[in-house]
């Protein structure tokens, strides 16, 4: 069976071609993405490079000829990514792909005020009128969220939130791949979604004080408005809508998609915890605070 592999230069789909090799022969896998040069050393194991653009749906047509199931990595650009992922989803089916696997998230129900989310529930519908057999992996947001946000606001001695008391089960970017592979490299899960979750609902104070205790620094919770956190991520640089490999302070910030995700906890749309990683991989999730004690040197940098 050929193994396609969206997105495969990025850091899910790099760590989830690493995690396969260990499980199916090279020869079996097709990576797709933009900068084939990235993935040269999995070319010289024996996976098959393919470029193929998410704009560009011809691409994505030769990208996926021959493949028979495929994980579909959403793209970045958060709130305009429909565009892309019907090309995605849509040249799957017309290439002959049995099976598809999305990385969603929790939450993807309808009126959820979440930008992310919409763009998550529209694919999901993509995928289940396709005809091919479909697999959501809907994860919650990443534990490695901190080592973004917490430097900020470890040198401010503020965690700016306008989630109130709203929670959500952060899950480690590692445990989503882990889930991935095994989607990936195993039956049994047609037609199914799984909600990806860390072990524990956390509110945002629960995340300013494990950074805090983390770190050995103080850090005030301060409980703002929807307003206030786009004037706060306007004075960061931080775009209100997604641009294509913007980066600031090491990640891909778009502030309509934070400002409504925020919305999103503190109305309760996010509070969804489940073991469906323990069900798929055999191990409990790892939880935030270990997650932030095992990697403490990354919080750190705030000096």
């Amino acid at each position: 069976m050929k193994l396609i592999i969206t997105g495969a230069s990025g850091p899910f789909g790099r760590k989830t071609t690493e995690g396969l090799l260990k499980r199916v022969p090279a020869e079996d896998l097709i990576l797709v993405t933009r900068n084939p040069d990235k993935l040269q050393d999995m070319a010289q194991l024996g996976a098959q490079v393919r470029f193929g653009d998410f704009d560009d749906k011809a691409s994505l047509l030769k990208a996926f000829a021959g493949g028979d199931k495929m994980l579909m990595i959403s793209t970045n650009r958060v709130g305009q990514r429909m565009p892309q992922h019907t090309n995605a989803v849509t040249a799957a089916s017309e290439s002959g792909v049995k099976h598809i696997i999305y990385t969603s998230f929790v939450g993807a129900e309808p009126d959820n005020p979440s930008l992310a989310v919409h763009d998550h529930r529209g694919t999901e519908a993509l995928m289940k009128e396709s005809g091919m057999t479909w697999t959501a992996l809907r994860n919650s947001q990443y534990a490695d969220f901190i080592f973004a946000a917490g430097p900020i606001a470890l040198k401010s001695g503020k965690w700016m939130a306008s989630a109130a008391d709203g929670r959500i089960a952060h899950v480690t970017r590692q445990d989503c791949i882990n889930c991935a592979i095994e989607v990936m490299a195993t039956d049994g899960h047609d037609n199914r979604i799984y909600n990806i979750t860390g072990p524990e609902l956390n509110t945002m104070q629960d995340v300013a004080r494990i950074v805090s205790e983390t770190a050995g620094k103080p850090i005030e919770y301060v409980d703002v408005t929807d307003d206030d956190m786009y004037a706060h991520f306007d004075s960061l640089g931080i775009p209100r809508s997604a641009i294509d490999d913007n980066v600031v302070e090491g990640v891909p910030w778009c502030s309509d998609d934070m400002v409504s995700f925020e919305r999103t906890i503190r109305e309760g749309r996010f509070a969804v915890i489940s073991d469906d990683v323990e069900k798929l991989t055999g191990n409990k999730p790892q939880s935030l605070r270990s997650f932030a004690e095992e990697n403490r040197q990354l919080l750190d940098i705030a000096g």
